[in-house]
Parts: C-alpha cells; structure tokens; sequence
C-alpha cells in the first residue's frame, strides 16, 4: 500500500489514479495530522510526501517517523516545489529515500516509486547469480565468465548484480545513476555509460548480453 499526502485534491488524485493504474493499492490524505492519526494504526509500504502541508508538514512528519522506532523503516519519497533546494537537502539529510520535484509526470512517479522499493525491499535472492556464461557470487563478491574468474570495481560489480537480478528489465540511465551512485550522487550519466563499456569488455564473447536500448538506457538479455 502506497500512500500519497498531499494537499491539493487534483494532484493527490492523480498520484492515486496513477498507481493504482500500474498495480499498486494506493490511498490519499490530504493534511498532515490526518496522515499522522492514521499511521498509529496502519503501515503503509512506502508513503509520497509533500513538504509543504496544512496542518503538521512534511519536514514534521518525516522528523517524527524516523523518531519512531516502529516508522523509521518505511521508505518516504518527498514532493518538493521546483527548485527547492532547501528542502531537498533537509529531506535527503533527515532519512528521505528519495526526492522528487513538481510538477512531476505519472512516470517519473513511478519510476521514482519503483526505484525506491527495489532498494529498500530488495528481492530475496540466493547467493548466486547467474546468465548465460557469467555467474556472479554475492557473498564472496566474485565474477567469473565461462569458469574463469575476472576482476570488476565496486561499481561494476554493483551494475552487474542490478542487471542480473532483473533480466529483461530496460533500466534509464538515471535509474542506474540512483541505484548504484546513490540519489545525492552528483554526476552526470555519461559515468554510467563508461562503466558499462568497461564492463562489457571484461565480460568478452558475453558482451553483447547487455543491450543499449535506444534512447532508454541498458538491459540485460540472454541469448538462446
């Protein structure tokens, strides 16, 4: 269950819409106290929240949840007005996940949403990964292409792994740059774009298994 604290009844509305859409169960509050009441009894897997609210606002409302021992884990992605630096750093700086600014589309919504599970609710999975020739060792952090051992950075290693884990998933740029760097890394995504290049070349006949998906980013596809 998403939800999505916002004000203005238009907007909440298409954060709803929007998720419920792709398959999320959502539900909107639009003031902060009516929010806070209702996290006294229910937990929300992830909560969308505007800074600026009536009532308690949202720098309020995160400061408590990560006060609360029994919220501090529920992941919180904040709305902030375009341009608000301030805010953003107060957010990212008190235990925000994630900041996202308006106006905003549907998809970077849930783009940003989906970005956000995936690393703060990751997949369990065993301690193998593996396509094709490569196979990957996440306990011992060894790659090896067709038997043979080979040595990737941290990086790498950690875009190799994201790939492995969601096979056919197109993956944009920014989606790597935030999983991997992290969302206060400050960089432009043509980082991504050399480290896959490296990591295709360290990866030999197996390569080609991470295709450039035209004006997206990158996925990993095995072949037959």
């Amino acid at each position: 269950m998403i939800w999505c604290v916002e004000d203005d009844a238009s907007i909440r509305d298409i954060e709803v819409y929007a998720l419920t859409s792709t398959g999320f169960e959502a539900r909107g509050y639009e003031d902060g106290t009516s929010f806070w009441q209702a996290l006294q009894h229910e937990k929300p897997e992830l909560v969308v929240l505007d800074v600026m609210l009536p009532g308690i606002d949202g720098i309020e409302l995160l400061k408590r949840m990560k006060a609360d021992d029994a919220l501090k884990d529920i992941p919180i992605v904040m709305a902030t007005a375009k341009g608000s630096e301030y805010d953003k750093i107060q957010g990212l700086d008190l235990g925000a996940d994630y900041y996202i600014a308006k106006p905003f589309g549907v998809m970077e919504l849930i783009s940003c949403v989906k970005a956000v599970l995936r690393r703060v609710r990751p997949a369990v999975m065993a301690n193998e990964l593996k396509a094709g020739g490569v196979a990957m060792n996440l306990e011992e952090r060894i790659v090896s292409v067709d038997g043979e051992r080979i040595q990737l950075t941290y990086k790498e290693f950690e875009l190799l792994k994201l790939l492995l884990s969601h096979p056919k998933t197109a993956f944009t740029r920014e989606q790597l740059m935030s999983e991997v760097w992290g969302t206060d890394y400050v960089g432009e995504t043509r980082t991504v774009d050399m480290h896959i290049r490296t990591l295709r070349q360290k990866l030999d006949k197996h390569a080609d298994m991470i295709e450039t998906v035209r004006n997206v980013g990158y996925r990993l596809e095995v072949k037959p």
